[in-house]
């Protein structure tokens, strides 16, 4: 599904990424995979999607923009995404709090 101009793929059920896994008012992001570079909301659609790889942002490129608002298509650092508070830094838009609890999904401790 392209979304502000970027094809997000996986099982996504609207226009603000949510996808079938993750689908409540506040699951509005998507991630660039770091190995496929691909946008998914979610690492279950990355699974889902037979990459065959799975390979996490390392540190050192943290200040590339791997995360999508879904609210207005802002794309944020890992580093913004990750130190942020949980909510976009373009236009306010609240992200789940939650996300980061799998941050080790998508990126290095």
């Amino acid at each position: 599904m392209n979304i502000h101009g970027h094809h997000i793929q996986g099982a996504v059920i609207d226009e603000e990424t949510r996808c079938r896994h993750y689908h409540g008012e506040t699951d509005r992001i998507a991630i660039k995979f770091f190995c496929c570079g691909k946008w998914f909301p979610c690492h279950a659609c990355h699974a889902e999607s037979g990459c065959g790889g799975h390979a996490i942002w390392p540190e050192d490129r943290f200040s590339e923009k791997a995360v999508l608002c879904g609210a207005c298509g802002h794309e944020l650092t890992v580093a913004e995404y990750l130190d942020g508070a949980s909510n976009c830094p373009s236009c306010g838009a609240a992200f789940n709090p939650g996300c980061k609890l799998h941050h080790h999904l998508y990126f290095e401790d």
